[in-house]
C-alpha cells in the first residue's frame, strides 16, 4: 500500500480522523469492558519475588468471538462498514502511534512517582530518560484493575485479525480474493484463534514474566504486530499470485510443522513449570539441576519454539510467492528480533542459573536450530 503511494497522497493519509479516532476507542473500550465481565478461567501468573502472583482471567476467545459477531450484525444493518479499516489503515497507524507515545509517557511518569515495594510496581529507574522509557519501569502496571501488559498484548493480537477480515472483504469487494489471500488467511486466522485457546500459556513467557512495559512493548503489542503482521494481507490485496498445487502442499506442511513445534514446545514448557514431573512424550522429563526442562523438545534445541514461530512466519509470507521481498518483511524481522532476544535471554539465565546453566548447554547445545545454529 506504501508503495503504491507518493508523498502527497501519503502524508494527508497518515493524518489520523474522528472516525480512526472513534474506531480505537470503541475497540480498547470494548476489550477493558469485555476482559473484566466475560467468563474465563483465572490463571495465577509466575511467582513473584515478594511472594505475590498476578492473575489473568483468560477469556479473549469468547472475547474475541462477541467482537467479530457484533462488528458481522453491525456490517449487515448498515451501522459500521466491512472496509472501515482496510479503507482508514493509514489513519489507524498513526492514531495507534500517537497513543502508544501518549500511554508511555504516562507510563513513565506514574512509575517515577511511584514509590510501591511490590515486585509489580517497584519502580526499576537507570537514570536514563530514554532508556527508562523505552525499556520501562514498573512489572505490571494497572489501570483501573486491568493488567495494561495482558491486555496490551491481547489487544494487538485481536487487532491482527480484525486488519485481516477487513483485507478480505475489501479483496472481495474489488474482485481481487485468490488462491493466496484465503490460504493466508486460514494461516492467520488459525494461528491467532489458537492464541486465544491457549491464552493461559502467555502468562508464562519472557515478555510477561521478566519484561518491564515501556515503549518496546506498548508499540510492539499494539503497532507492531497488527500493523506489520498484516503487510502480506495488504500486499496480496494489491498483487494476484496464482499458486501451483505443489507450492500450496509444501505451504502447508510449513505451516502445520511449525505449529506443531511452536504449540508442543510452548505447551511443554508450560506444564513443566506447573508441574516439573509430568511426562514428556510418554518418558519422565529431563531436569537440569531441577530446574530447567532438557527433554522433549526443550531437549533439541534451547529455545525450540522460536523455531516453531518462525517456520509460522515463514507460512504466513509463502502464499505471495517470491517475486518481491515485501511480504517477507516479518519472518525476516522475526528472526533478527528472536536471535536478539535469545542472546538476552542466555546472558540473563546464564547470571541466574551459573552451573547449572553450564550443564543444560552440554546437554542441549543447540540455540534454535539444531545441527545449524
Amino acid at each position: 500500500m506504501l508503495l503504491d503511494m507518493d508523498l502527497g497522497v501519503l502524508l494527508p493519509s497518515l493524518i489520523p480522523s474522528l472516525q480512526s479516532v472513534y474506531v480505537l476507542v470503541f475497540y480498547f473500550v470494548y476489550l477493558a469492558v469485555a476482559g473484566e465481565i466475560l467468563p474465563g478461567k483465572v490463571i495465577r501468573g509466575v511467582l513473584l519475588s515478594d511472594g505475590s502472583q498476578p492473575r489473568y482471567r483468560c477469556n479473549g476467545l469468547l472475547a474475541l468471538t462477541l467482537l467479530v459477531a457484533i462488528l458481522g450484525i453491525c456490517a449487515k444493518i448498515g451501522i459500521v462498514s466491512p472496509l472501515v479499516v482496510a479503507d482508514r489503515g493509514l489513519e489507524l497507524l498513526s492514531a495507534t502511534f500517537i497513543f502508544c507515545v501518549l500511554v508511555t509517557l504516562a507510563l513513565y511518569v506514574t512509575g517515577r512517582n511511584s514509590s510501591d515495594k511490590s515486585s509489580s510496581l517497584k519502580p526499576h529507574v537507570s537514570g536514563n530518560l530514554v532508556h527508562d522509557w523505552w525499556f520501562g519501569i514498573q512489572l505490571n502496571p494497572q489501570f483501573m484493575s486491568i493488567d495494561l501488559k495482558f491486555f496490551f498484548v491481547r489487544a494487538g493480537m485481536m487487532g491482527w485479525l480484525l486488519i485481516n477480515l477487513s483485507i478480505l472483504a475489501k479483496s472481495v469487494q474489488n474482485g481481487s480474493l485468490s488462491q493466496s489471500m484465503i490460504l493466508y488467511q486460514i494461516f492467520c486466522a488459525l494461528y491467532i484463534l489458537d492464541y486465544f485457546v491457549h491464552e493461559e500459556y502467555m502468562t508464562s513467557t519472557w515478555d510477561i514474566i521478566a519484561e518491564r512495559l515501556g515503549f518496546m512493548l506498548v508499540f510492539g503489542d499494539l503497532l507492531w504486530i497488527p500493523f506489520t503482521f498484516s503487510i502480506q494481507g495488504w500486499w496480496l490485496l494489491h498483487n494476484k499470485v496464482e499458486l501451483t498445487i505443489p507450492a500450496i502442499v509444501a505451504n502447508c506442511l510449513v505451516f502445520v510443522i511449525g505449529y506443531m513445534v511452536f504449540r508442543g514446545a510452548n505447551k511443554q514448557k508450560h506444564i513443566f513449570k506447573k508441574n516439573p514431573k509430568t511426562p514428556i512424550w510418554g518418558k519422565p522429563p529431563v531436569v537440569v539441576g531441577g530446574k530447567l526442562l532438557a527433554s522433549g523438545y526443550w531437549g533439541i534445541a534451547r529455545h525450540c519454539n522460536y523455531l516453531g514461530d518462525l517456520m509460522l512466519a515463514l507460512s504466513f509470507s509463502l502464499p505471495c510467492g517470491v517475486s518481491s521481498p515485501v511480504p517477507y518483511f516479518y519472518p525476516i524481522y522475526l528472526l533478527i528480533l528472536l536471535i536478539w532476544r535469545e542472546r538476552r535471554d542466555e546472558v540473563r539465565c546464564a547470571e541466574k542459573y551459573k552451573e547449572i546453566w553450564a550443564e543444560y548447554l552440554r546437554l542441549v547445545p543447540w540455540r534454535i536450530l539444531p545441527y545449524v545454529y
